[in-house]
C-alpha cells in the first residue's frame, strides 16, 4: 500500500470510523468489546488492517451525526446508504449491500398494510438526518413525520404509543421488532437502500484503494460472514 494513499485515507494515523449502536449495518454492541459486530464496525476494522493503521471506532447516537462529522472531514470511513445528496460530500464506492425500506408499526397501531400508512393522525418516526427523514415528506401528505435521535428512543416511543410507526430499512426494523412485543413489519417497500463505503469527498483520489478493498472482502468471504454475524435480515449482497 502506498504511504501517500494511507496518509490521505487516515490523515491522523488512525482510521476514524463513524458508527451508531443498534443497527446491524453499523454496530451491534456485544457483551464484551470482542463480541461487537455490525457491518460498519467489521468493515471499518478490516479496512484499518488493510491500510495497516490502528482502528478507531467513534460512536454516535444517529447516522445523521455521523454524516455531519464526515462532511466536516472529522471521520475517515462511513458505511451508508449511497444517495445523490450524500455523494455531494462523500466519495462513494460501488454498493456492497441492498435492502428495502418499509415501516414497523407498534402493537397499538391498527394499520395492516403499507397503503394505509398515509393517514391523518398517524405519527411516523424517522432518524434525524436519515434518508427516511428526507424522503418521506415527499411521499406522504397526511401522516406526521417525527424526527428521533436514537434507536433506543424509537423503541420507547413505539412501546408507549408515542409513535405509530417507524420507517427505515428492514435490517434495523427486524432488530427493533425483536424488542417490541406485538410490533409488525409491513410487507412491501417505500424505497430501497444501496449501502456503500464512503470517504470524505476531498479524498476522492484514494477511492481506488477503497474499491480494491471492496473486491477483497467480497472475494474472501468477510462481507458475507459479517452480514451473517450481524444478523442483517433482508440484506442482499
Amino acid at each position: 500500500m502506498s504511504d501517500d494513499f494511507v496518509k490521505v485515507l487516515a490523515p491522523t494515523g488512525r482510521l476514524r470510523v463513524g458508527l451508531y449502536p443498534g443497527s446491524p449495518g453499523s454496530l451491534m454492541v456485544g457483551d464484551t468489546p470482542d463480541k461487537n459486530r455490525g457491518l460498519g464496525f467489521e468493515l471499518g476494522r478490516a479496512f484499518a488492517q488493510f491500510l495497516d493503521v490502528p482502528f478507531e471506532p467513534i460512536i454516535f447516537a444517529t447516522n445523521g451525526e455521523i454524516l455531519a462529522q464526515a462532511k466536516n472531514d472529522q471521520l475517515d470511513f462511513v458505511f451508508v446508504n449511497a444517495t445523490p445528496v450524500r455523494a455531494e460530500y462523500l466519495a462513494l464506492a460501488e454498493p456492497l449491500l441492498f435492502t428495502d425500506q418499509t415501516y414497523l408499526v407498534g402493537a397499538h397501531c391498527p394499520i395492516q398494510t403499507i397503503t394505509q400508512i398515509d393517514a391523518k393522525g398517524v405519527r411516523i418516526g424517522v432518524s434525524a438526518g436519515s434518508t427516511s427523514e428526507a424522503t418521506l415528506p415527499k411521499l406522504l401528505s397526511k401522516a406526521s413525520i417525527v424526527s428521533t435521535h436514537s434507536l433506543e428512543e424509537v423503541t420507547c416511543l413505539l412501546k408507549e404509543g408515542g409513535l405509530d410507526a417507524f420507517a427505515t430499512n428492514k435490517a434495523i426494523l427486524s432488530e427493533l421488532a425483536d424488542q417490541i412485543e406485538g410490533a409488525r413489519i409491513l410487507d412491501g417497500a417505500w424505497g430501497r437502500e444501496s449501502i456503500a463505503i464512503g470517504i470524505p469527498k476531498r479524498r476522492a483520489q484514494a477511492l481506488p484503494v477503497v474499491t480494491r478493498f471492496c473486491a477483497v472482502v467480497k472475494q474472501n468471504g468477510l462481507l458475507a460472514d459479517a452480514v451473517r454475524r450481524a444478523g442483517m435480515r433482508g440484506a442482499q449482497i
